[in-house]
């Protein structure tokens, strides 16, 4: 990520931050390079489980150059998935959940490694660009087909 566009990825990510200074500071400061920002003002995030999540995820930025800002934990056990406000609230599936409106998240800076075990996979621009929730549910089926396949065979 270029120096502008880190620059426009971290105002985008601090314009929810009740503090954005106190979150930019975190930032700088805390040796995991992470801070907590709340879901439910600009996005929500819909966390998969990361055997389902990584071909979900390999199934979108097929069809998409840039799908939206992801996210996964330390041990790739989850990912999380930018997703439009309001979208955790009406989500229904199976071993999906949802970080919208009072819940927070842990978020690296963007364009450095954190060492908070927590790292975008795809780190936002900036623009404001999220996950289309309806191209996510498709590629969500998709990749669980093909982990179906897999086992069967």
């Amino acid at each position: 990520m270029t120096g502008t566009g880190t620059k426009a990825a971290v105002e985008w990510l601090v314009s929810v931050a009740p503090d954005p200074e106190a979150c930019r500071w975190e930032w700088e400061r805390n040796p995991h390079g992470v801070a907590l920002l709340p879901a439910g003002r600009l996005w929500d995030v819909l966390i998969l489980p990361g055997e389902l999540g990584y071909p979900t995820l390999d199934i979108l930025t097929r069809c998409l150059d840039r799908p939206g800002p992801v996210l996964a934990d330390f041990g790739d056990a989850r990912m999380g998935f930018f997703v439009p406000e309001g979208t955790a609230g009406r989500w229904v599936g199976t071993g999906v959940r949802g970080a919208g409106r009072g819940t927070w998240i842990v978020v690296p800076y963007p364009g450095r490694a954190s060492g908070g075990g927590v790292r975008w996979l795809i780190p936002p621009d900036g623009s404001g660009t999220l996950i289309d929730p309806s191209l996510l549910e498709l590629a969500m089926h998709e990749a669980a087909a093909g982990l179906a396949r897999e086992t069967e065979g």
